[in-house]
Parts: structure tokens; sequence; C-alpha cells
């Protein structure tokens, strides 16, 4: 039994779907589902019943999930105790925060030349939990956390575009509004995954007669610009540094949808400078 597998083994759980399940742990549904495999012979239980539609966990599964929670909460315990006593700080984020991460990790070693910073590759939840493990100093989310012993601070405010196929019907238009929208198929992925953008479009709708015309949810494994050329009479909310070539972006009339970027910190650390500076660089960036 390996840690790696006891993590992967959470994720089905609370996603209940072994692809999804591989998207949030950035490996592929066949590995998810071998190391599942492999933990089932070791333990010599059924941990999950499968089918084509549902994935259903045991009894066995049932008694596991709090002990492996607790093993991965050790782990991650373990490595912030032992980590270096020198000056280092370890960032966890997302790709689509790269960019501007560097830029800010550059300008905080720059001031502080002895420091090491680290940039961790995390989904949203692995983010905070790390954060408030003590194994990530910061993490970067979009919107907010409401956690006790963490501390959130707002860095920037990002836009939002509308995003359609080149052929649908608005995508000629020099803007658009929400109501115009309204009678074509709204993409998203399901609320659980995003629930930020989902709670943005229900703002946006709150003052029209009727909220949008919902499409199905986009799979985890597909990505939201392959659904518009797929479906070019549907539109969506794309981030603005997510714009993909052959995708209209549309101008809204009115109030730009906009989201805040938020730093996450534990409320009980004392920062030391060189987290002060990065954070600073990072409101600046």
């Amino acid at each position: 039994m390996e840690l790696r597998q006891l993590a992967y083994f959470v994720a089905v759980c609370e996603e209940l779907s072994f692809s999804r399940a591989a998207t949030r742990c950035f490996i592929s549904q066949s590995a998810i589902s071998h190391q599942i495999a492999r933990l089932e012979r070791d333990l010599g239980v059924t941990l999950f019943e499968r089918s084509t539609r549902s994935v259903v966990p045991t009894d066995a599964t049932t008694r596991l999930l709090p002990l492996a929670k607790q093993m991965l909460s050790l782990e991650s315990a373990i490595r912030a105790a032992v980590r270096a006593s020198g000056p280092r700080i370890r960032l966890a984020a997302n790709m689509s925060f790269a960019t501007r991460s560097l830029s800010a990790i550059a300008g905080a070693r720059a001031a502080h030349p002895g420091a090491e910073i680290e940039f961790v590759i995390k989904p949203f939840r692995q983010r905070i939990q790390a954060v408030a493990d003590g194994d990530c100093d910061l993490a970067l989310i979009r919107g907010s956390v409401d956690q006790p012993g963490l501390t959130v601070e707002k860095l920037w405010v990002e836009d939002l575009v509308i995003a359609t196929s080149t052929a649908h019907p608005l995508a000629g238009r020099e803007d658009v509004t929400f109501a115009d929208l309204g009678s074509y198929p709204l993409l998203l992925p399901p609320e659980s995954d995003q629930v930020l953008l989902h709670n943005v479009v229900r703002a946006a709708f709150a003052d029209l007669p009727t909220g949008p015309a919902f499409g199905p949810p986009i799979p985890p494994d597909h990505t939201a610009t392959m659904e518009l050329i797929n479906r070019p009479d549907a539109w969506t909310i794309l981030y603005a540094d997510s714009q993909t070539e052959g995708i209209a972006t549309l101008r809204l009339a009115g109030r730009p949808l906009r989201v805040p970027v938020s730093a996450v910190t534990r409320s009980d650390v004392r920062r030391s400078p060189i987290l002060t500076t990065l954070l600073a660089a990072l409101h600046s960036a």
C-alpha cells in the first residue's frame, strides 16, 4: 500500500467518478483505476462497486476513508516538520497563475537572493489543505474561502469574458447583454466543480425575468472551448487568460464580469520577510 494510492482513493471517494478523480490528480483514468485495483488487492477487499454509469463505495470504503485522510494529513505534517530551516517558501497554485506567479517569484528572489521559492501545482481543494496543514505557505485561488485558521487577502481582480464559436449568431455583435444570451445554451462544468462561475452567472441573471438556458454540463475530460466548437449555438464564460484561437470573445454591455484573485495563508503563522515581499510582488505584478 502506497500513500499515492490512498490519495487516489480519497479522490475517487469525493468525486464518485474515476474520470473526475483522474483529472483532479493529473493522471489518466486508466492509471487511477490500476492503482485502486492494486490497493484493493493489497487490502483484500472491494472498495468500489463499478458500473458504466456509477461508482458506489462499499462498507470497507466507509471504514477506510477517515483513516486514509488521516494518513495523508500526517504526510503533509511530516513534510512540514522536516522542511529545511533556511529561507524557503512554497506557493501552491494552478497553471493559469503561472505567468504572474513566476514574475512575482523572480522579484522576490531578487530582493532575497538566498531564498528558495517553490511553485507547486495543486487542485483547488488540495491547495487549501496544503496551507492548512503547513505543507505550503501560500495558495492562490479565485474567489474566497471561509475556513477557521486561514486568512484570505485579495490580490487583484480578474476579468471574465463571454465566449462563443465564431459561427454563433451573436459572434459578429459589438457587444451583447445577458438578455441577448438568455435564449442560447450556456455550457459550464458542473456546479460542484466550478462554484465560482455558477455564482457569477446567478448574480448576472438575478435582475432578469428568466435565468440562463443551461446546456449539458461540460465533462471533466472536455474543455469549454472544444464544446463551443461542437455546439456553435452555445456560449460560456472564460477567464480572460484562457482565450483560444478560433473562439469569439464578446464584449458585455454594461458592467464587466470580474472575480477576485486571493492569497490564502495560515492565520497563526508569522509572515517571514520573504513571504511579505512575495505577496507585495503578487499585488503589483
